[in-house]
């Protein structure tokens, strides 16, 4: 996959442009906060998901401006593509091909990419949250089902958790809360069993990636862990078997705290090296290593999907690891279309790169 041409105007705080980036390598640099980041940002909202840095809808609008729109033109499935989108407030319109689409994610099936920020460096010590964030945002980019399936889940856990509060008023409503679980543990177990999926596949890749970070000396391993004792070797029945023994279990916990304790949106990745948590004992070098591995499988697993390489993006992310985890990453992301931003050119010359410069949003 390859961006041809990229035109925004009234995105973020860049200014109104339209870019043309080389095939291989490009080079973003400028000073902090001039809109390196947002760049990179427009070509990712091309995936099909929400903003990586968590921004809402309305964000990326430029000040004063109703409307914003991003336009990019994509070599992919072996022939040139184009598509929009257009923020009005909190809404999004999006065309592909000039065929207008009823959601974003339908830009998944066409368009993927990678990206890398400072914010994943920090995925092994953060909360679980990042690490869900994660897991579901590299399977929506090849299973647009799955995005429905967590919004899916996402509305009947928050009636489940109204009823729940309602309780404490009315006890006798406690009778309804069977019809809800059914409800939402069927969602639940498709969830997590297309979850438990993808990590036994990504286990494998990750692996291999990691022993080359760390020259064989160390093996690398992910776990999924939840509170209903799912494991990754659960088939779908398993899984509904434990969520219902477990949505009984806490039954008199969800209602004294009137939310949902058990389900996907509780659950977490462990990551170990050489058998030993990471997050506990792992040093700051070998958790960023673990962090580079998860990512380079993440786009080998869509390059294997898709038949051809993802697009990556590491934002800012070189400045952030010692010199022979960045000759690894860019060894390893060779033969993909690559963009990379920073305060100077991190390369050596004689690479083959496209630079552009960036001052308060203007591109150059």
């Amino acid at each position: 996959m390859k961006v041809v041409s990229l035109k925004f105007s009234d995105f973020r705080n860049l200014k109104d442009n339209i870019i043309y980036p080389g095939e291989d390598i490009n080079i973003i640099y400028g000073d902090n906060a001039q809109g390196k980041t947002n760049l990179l940002e427009a070509i990712w909202m091309f995936s099909g998901g929400h903003s990586f840095r968590g921004a809402k809808e309305n964000e990326l609008t430029k000040f004063g401006s109703k409307t914003s729109k991003i336009e990019m033109n994509f070599f992919s499935q072996e022939r040139e593509q184009k598509a929009s989108i257009m923020f009005s407030g909190n809404k999004r319109r999006v065309e592909i091909n000039s065929v207008l689409k009823p959601s974003s994610a339908y830009l998944s099936q066409c368009f993927a990419a990678v990206v890398f920020s400072p914010e994943h460096l920090a995925l092994v010590k953060n909360g679980p949250s990042l690490r869900r964030k994660f897991i579901d945002g590299a399977i929506c980019q090849q299973n647009i089902k799955f995005a429905v399936l967590l919004s899916k889940f996402n509305k009947t856990l928050f009636q489940r958790n109204a009823l729940l509060k309602e309780m404490y008023k009315h006890p006798e409503l406690k009778d309804t809360l069977c019809i809800w679980d059914d409800s939402i543990i069927a969602v639940a177990t498709e969830i997590v069993y297309k979850r438990i999926e993808y990590i036994n596949k990504l286990n494998i890749i990750a692996a291999e990636y990691h022993k080359g970070i760390s020259s064989g000396k160390e093996e690398f391993s992910i776990d999924y862990v939840s509170n209903a004792g799912i494991l990754l070797t659960d088939g779908k029945k398993e899984i509904q078997e434990k969520l219902y023994f477990a949505f009984e279990k806490y039954i008199k916990e969800d209602i004294k705290l009137a939310c949902t304790n058990c389900g996907p949106h509780r659950d977490d990745l462990e990551f170990y090296i050489n058998g030993m948590k990471a997050k506990n004992f792992g040093s700051q070098g070998q958790q960023r290593s673990i962090v580079l591995s998860l990512k380079l499988a993440e786009a080998k697993m869509l390059k294997d999907y898709f038949s051809e390489s993802p697009v990556v993006l590491l934002d800012d992310v070189l400045s952030e690891i010692d010199r022979s985890r960045q000759e690894f990453l860019l060894e390893n992301t060779r033969g993909c279309q690559t963009f990379i931003t920073g305060c100077e050119p991190p390369l050596k010359q004689g690479e083959s790169i496209k630079i552009f410069t960036i001052e308060k949003g203007e591109v150059k």
